[in-house]
């Protein structure tokens, strides 16, 4: 008796991988019937999907490749230069050089669901990660340039092991000239150790400015995460700034 299609079709939900989807067209290709057909072209896409995603990936290695004969080279980004309230964050994320993370890629590319299911598996596959942070004050006191570099400074202090080399989103980090440094403009969207690091500060940042919303409430930071939205700017004109506040970045609206 013939399997009834919606147990195959339970078969093609539950597959994770491509070869999860290549041995379920090959254990069906002889089934003539309509139903399995399109489950088998549908399975056919999820295997084209992957094999492109997987060539993407092969590109976003190219800094990672050129400095294959590094043992442990690391990613370095940022989040939160622009905010009007709330600190900065770093992440330096070292990953193996055979570690295969699909759809990785810039933070700001990627929904919010999916950099929670990515922050995760990062965290997984990582060697280390480590993070650093310069909260509102710090930024007043040095401005938001230097505030960025200490954060960027403390998450390769708070590795696991010392990189041998730091892949950095557009920036060199004065504080950190003992390492081997390269700059890679739009770093976060051309190599997969950057992108990490731009999920790993974005994810950890946005889950603080959540936390914030709960003890400065009026302000919106759950879904601004304090970037100058127009019910943040209105909320400051009138309630005023809350302890959280960069100073320097919010004469313009008061």
């Amino acid at each position: 008796m013939a399997e009834k299609i919606g147990d195959i079709k339970a078969q093609l939900q539950a597959a994770t991988n491509i070869d999860d989807y290549k041995n379920f067209c090959e254990k069906y290709a002889s089934d003539e019937r309509a139903g399995v057909k399109k489950l088998i072209e549908s399975a056919g896409k999820h295997i084209t999907t992957i094999e492109n995603e997987k060539k993407r990936l092969y590109d976003m290695r190219a800094y990672e490749r050129l400095h294959a004969d590094k043992k442990y080279i690391c990613g370095i980004d940022e989040v939160g230069r622009g905010p009007l309230a709330g600190p900065v964050y770093a992440a330096a994320v070292i990953l193996p050089a055979d570690a295969e993370i699909l759809y990785i890629n810039d933070s700001k590319k990627l929904s919010e669901k999916k950099r929670e299911e990515l922050y995760k598996e990062i965290y997984d596959k990582a060697i280390s990660v480590g993070i650093g942070f310069s909260d509102h004050k710090r930024i007043d006191e040095i401005n938001i340039l230097q505030a960025t570099y200490e954060a960027m400074a403390k998450a390769v202090a708070n590795l696991s092991v010392k990189p041998d080399i730091l892949l950095i989103d557009a920036v060199h980090i004065p504080q950190l000239e003992e390492y081997q440094q390269e700059s890679i403009i739009k770093g976060d969207a051309k190599s997969v150790s950057i992108a990490a690091a731009s999920i790993i500060a974005k994810v950890t940042r946005d889950r603080l400015m959540a936390e914030l919303d709960d003890k400065y409430p009026g302000y919106g930071f759950a879904h601004n995460k304090g970037y100058g939205s127009a019910d943040h700017i209105e909320a400051l004109r009138n309630i005023g700034p809350c302890e959280i506040h960069r100073r320097t970045f919010i004469k313009n609206f008061m």
